[in-house]
Formats: C-alpha cells, structure tokens, sequence
C-alpha cells in the first residue's frame, strides 16, 4: 500500500473526504460506488467498484465465444478497464484503462459502429494514441438498473472487414445479456 501523507478527520455523520487529486487519479466521479474491506491491522481499505467485474469469469467465456462466433476481436469492458479479451492479443487490451472517448460513450449511452473503411475508429484504450488500429468496431454499452456499466466491443484489423447488421445484433445481445445478468 502507498501513502499520499494526506489525513483527513470523520465528520460527525461518519463521512470522509477522498482528497480531489486522488479522485481524479482513480478516475472516481460523483455518486460512484466503492467498495470497503477491512483487515486485521485495522486498515480501511476503499476500492471503485466494478457491478460487471463480478461478472469477469463469465465474461471472458462469453468472449471467447463472441470472437469464435463473429472471427472478431471481442472485448468486454467495466466502465475503467478492459476486463476479458479474445481473438487479440491480451498484452494489448487486458486490464488496460479505456479511452475517454470510449468513456464519453458510455456516459451518452451511445452505441458505434464503423460503418466502412473510411470511418475514423475510436480508440478503445487510453495507450491508442488517436493512431488507426482497427478498420471497423461495433461498440455496444452493458446497460442495468438504467446504468452503463460496461461495453460489449468487437474489432478488426483486417483492410476488407466491414461491420454489417449482424454484428451490431451480436454486440447487442451479449451486452442485453450481460446487463440483465446484473439485474438479477
């Protein structure tokens, strides 16, 4: 564990204060759930909660079957990171912070798709450099509770792939899915 040297006092309703350069660090935003663990040395431990990263096991088996089924890059992401990958190299999206454009799509809830060549993708990582990696990509948000909670994503590199209906049906079903499995 690091120490920021910041202590901050409990006020009298039992709140505290996260300092706003830590916020903006571990990207926590207003009305963001967390997480609290103890142990046994008496620290309090505050961690950003992930509804869909309890879902991370069976995510990265609907991946895999979303990259087998379509040929595709398949991701799945929390509204932080990039939590299963297949079909591409997990060295290069595994764990990795999205970009704010991705970020920016989640909040307005919108779904993307390239719809030819032509088309600038979005950078799905934060590392992406507004460099062109994919020449198309669906990207569908994981909606529960009326909340974005993630992305469903499918990417290709290849120069004659075009994402087509089906593959927004896809994208659309897995994170319909994936978004009601949270409801439960």
């Amino acid at each position: 564990m690091k120490a920021t040297g910041v202590v901050r006092r409990i006020d009298d309703l039992g709140r505290v204060v996260i300092p706003k350069e830590i916020r903006r660090t571990l990207r926590i935003k207003e009305g963001d759930p967390l997480e609290i663990f103890t142990d046994r040395e008496g620290q309090v431990i505050l961690k950003k909660y992930s509804p869909i990263g309890e879902l991370s096991e069976f995510a990265v088996g609907y991946a895999e079957t979303l990259s087998k089924t379509t040929g595709h890059i398949a991701c799945i992401t929390d509204k932080d990171s990039i939590i299963a990958v297949s079909g591409g190299s997990k060295k290069e999206f595994l764990e990795k912070d999205i970009s704010k454009e991705l970020e920016q799509l989640m909040d307005d809830k919108e779904v993307y798709t390239s719809k030819d060549n032509s088309d600038i993708s979005i950078p799905i990582t934060k590392d992406d450099n507004q460099e062109r990696k994919y020449n198309s990509q669906v990207v569908y948000p994981i909606i529960s509770n009326g909340d974005t909670i993630g992305t469903v994503i499918l990417l290709s590199k290849e120069a004659s792939t075009k994402m087509n209906e089906t593959e927004k049906k896809v994208a659309q079903s897995a994170a319909t899915f994936l978004g009601s499995q949270m409801e439960i």
